[in-house]
This record gives C-alpha cells, sequence and structure tokens, in this order.
C-alpha cells in the first residue's frame, strides 16, 4: 500500500475512533439526567434503583469477556460497529419501559451494549497508536468525557423542557447519525489478535492486578458522579432536573480538557508524578463536593475533580499494556474488567448506602480512594515506557 495512502487511513482511522469514544460517552452521559426521571416514573427506592444500577453495570461486565473472543475472531472495528447499532437504541428502550419488570432487562442489554463496545473501541484506539506511532488513548477518553459533557447537558435541559421520551428519541436520532457518518472509517486490524483456538488466559503478573486496583479506586468516582450526582443535588440541595444535570456535565467536561492535554502533560511530567498529582485534585473536588452547602459549589467541585481523575484511568491502562513478560491484551482485558467495576457496579453500592446516610459521606470516602491511589502511583511506571 502506498505510504500517503496507509498514513491517510490511519489518520481518518484516528477520529473515527474518537467518534465511537464520544458515541459511547453521550449515551452514558444521556442516561445520568434520566435517573431522577426514570426513579419518580417507576415509583421506586434508592435501594431499588441501587440495583437497577446494578444490573445495568452486570450487563456490561458479562459483555466484556466475551468482546476478546469476538474481537480475535472478526476484529475491533466489526465489533465496534455491530455493538453501535444496538447501543442506538438501548437508551430508548430504558425511557420506554413502563415497570421494574420490562426496565431490568432494558438496563441490563444496556449495559451490555456499552460495555461490549467500550473494550472494542479502546482495543481499536491501540490498533490506531500502532499505526500512527504515537499516543492517542489519552485524547480518545476525552472524547468519551466530552460524550458525557454533551450528553448529560444536553439531556437535563431536554428533559426539563419536554419530558425524558422526547430526550430519548433524540438521543437515538444522534447516535445513528454519528455512527452512520464516522465509523466506516474504523480501521481494522492486519493480523488476527487471537488464534482461534487461544482460550480465555489470566495474567500470572501480581503487578497488573494493583493496576487494576488503581483503575477501580480511580473509576468509583467517577461511576458515582453519573449515577448519584444528580439526585444528590436534587434531594440534598435544592436543585432542580436542569441544574442536577450538569453535575456530571461539569465533571465531564473538564475531564474532557483535561486528557486532551494528558498526553503531552505526562511527557513532560512522567506517568508516576502525574498520577500523584491527579489523585490529590481529584480527592480535594470529591472532598469539597461532599461539604458544598448549594449545587453550585458542588458542581464547581465536581468540576474540580473532573480535571484530576481524568488521566488516572489512561494512565493505569498504559501502565497495563506496557508490563514486560505479559500480553498486552491479557492485561488490559484484566485492568479493564477490574477498572470498570468502579464505574458500572460499585455506583450501586453507594446508592444502598447513600439511601442510609445521604451522599455527602459517601463523596468523603470517595475522596479518602483517591488518596490511596496517590500512595500507589510509583506502580504506574511502566506507562512511560515508548512503545516501539
Amino acid at each position: 500500500m502506498d505510504a500517503s495512502v496507509y498514513v491517510r487511513k490511519a489518520v481518518y482511522g484516528r477520529w473515527a475512533v474518537a467518534c465511537a469514544f464520544f458515541f459511547n460517552g453521550f449515551l452514558v452521559g444521556s442516561w445520568a439526567p434520566q435517573i431522577p426521571v426514570f426513579m419518580t416514573r417507576l415509583g421506586i427506592s434508592e435501594f431499588t434503583l441501587g440495583l437497577m444500577i446494578l444490573v445495568f453495570g452486570v450487563g456490561a461486565l458479562a459483555s466484556m469477556p466475551w468482546c476478546g473472543y469476538l474481537i480475535g475472531r472478526f476484529g475491533s472495528r466489526a465489533v465496534v460497529n455491530s455493538f453501535a447499532v444496538f447501543c442506538s437504541f438501548s437508551l430508548l428502550l430504558v425511557a420506554l419501559a413502563p415497570n421494574v419488570m420490562t426496565a431490568a432487562p432494558a438496563l441490563f442489554l444496556f449495559g451490555a451494549v456499552i460495555g461490549g463496545m467500550d473494550v472494542a473501541m479502546n482495543a481499536n484506539a491501540v490498533e490506531v497508536e500502532k499505526k500512527l506511532s504515537r499516543a492517542v488513548m489519552s485524547s480518545s477518553h476525552g472524547f468519551w468525557s466530552l460524550g458525557g459533557f454533551a450528553g448529560g447537558g444536553l439531556g437535563g435541559i431536554l428533559i426539563e423542557a419536554h419530558g425524558h421520551l422526547v430526550h430519548a428519541i433524540v438521543v437515538t436520532l444522534i447516535a445513528i447519525a454519528l455512527g452512520l457518518v464516522a465509523f466506516r472509517f474504523l480501521i481494522t486490524e492486519e493480523t488476527p489478535i487471537l488464534h482461534e483456538k487461544q482460550k480465555l488466559v489470566f495474567p500470572t503478573n501480581p503487578l497488573i492486578y494493583l493496576i487494576g486496583l488503581m483503575a477501580l479506586f480511580s473509576m468509583v468516582p467517577e461511576g458515582s458522579v453519573l449515577d448519584w450526582a444528580a439526585l444528590y443535588l436534587r434531594q440534598e440541595r435544592g436543585a432542580d432536573i436542569a441544574t442536577a444535570g450538569f453535575a456530571f456535565a461539569a465533571f465531564s467536561g473538564t475531564m474532557a480538557v483535561m486528557r486532551f492535554l494528558g498526553d503531552s502533560v505526562r511527557d513532560r511530567f512522567g506517568a508516576v508524578n502525574t498520577l500523584r498529582v491527579s489523585a490529590l485534585i481529584g480527592a480535594a473536588g470529591m472532598l469539597v463536593a461532599s461539604l458544598a452547602p448549594t449545587s453550585f459549589i458542588a458542581i464547581l467541585a465536581f468540576a474540580f475533580s473532573g480535571l484530576g481523575i481524568a488521566n488516572m484511568v489512561p494512565i493505569a491502562f498504559s501502565a497495563a499494556g506496557n508490563q514486560e513478560g505479559t500480553s498486552s491484551g491479557v492485561a488490559l482485558s484484566m485492568v479493564t474488567l477490574m477498572g470498570y467495576s468502579g464505574i458500572l457496579v460499585a455506583p450501586s453500592a453507594i446508592g444502598f448506602v447513600g439511601g442510609k446516610t445521604g451522599f455527602g459521606p459517601v463523596y468523603m470516602v470517595l475522596a479518602a480512594l483517591l488518596v490511596i491511589v496517590f500512595l500507589m502511583a510509583n506502580l504506574a511506571s511502566s506507562a512511560d515506557r515508548k512503545q516501539p
């Protein structure tokens, strides 16, 4: 293949995978302002809502291991496109669910397709990095956060003005349009990632699991803001629906900005130093949010926390993928699985506790988790190893 054509396809693939991250984040961000309405229209308690969010997380985690097999058989491009079709309609199915019995399977499907697409688009981003010979992971996650910002901000406004169902229809149409325009430019792996008969294996390097723990502690606060910040502001700080929706939007917006800067920041200061400072900023923001007397201050605090949390997970992923003597695919699969438990499963437990104590104390505990990541930051030194 002509070199210029090769580079052009890689560049197109880079922007296509960026759209995939935006698409996925937009759908997740659009779910955040739906949560208070979902709770009210089904007449459920925080405890039951926590179970519903757990169903979403279980669906995502159930699909993730299968994605490695599917990517190995068909390539990440085909898997991204296939899951994206179902993702486009998944929020609408949840919005149409009239009761808990129908909402539970709808949320399970929503989580499964979002989680499956997440693994596949991260795998595709790795292929883009190989073809371009430069890092794009932090900025790709920046597009996910940008999608979350757009979804959360637009969602609160649309739901307030036109109701949850109109909002879900608009989200579906936007998702379909994005998929039709961008996803055909995704790149395809030139060689199979897995042999057909290769079995599922687990990392033997214990450091992988410690890095996974860092990813978990970094993503629990993100999941808590996604699933509970709107309810926290509405019930405990007196915000209206539109204002409550801006909690996750502001958090995602600052995360997006910092993730776009993340690769250059890490190159200049190193992964360990970047992770340490990021963890302290994230912890400070969570602590202020837990004590904020007004919704406005809480939103600002969540935004500040997003600046810190932004690059913690990309650094953990890079550290896992650069472990010597361990397959990057195997390492990334485990760290992804552990990390995304924080955003997909842990928030259900947070809901149970928050229903008893309020969410202010919960965010204070989450600040402590980020301090633990600060103390573990040396484990991320492998993230500075340069790809060949």
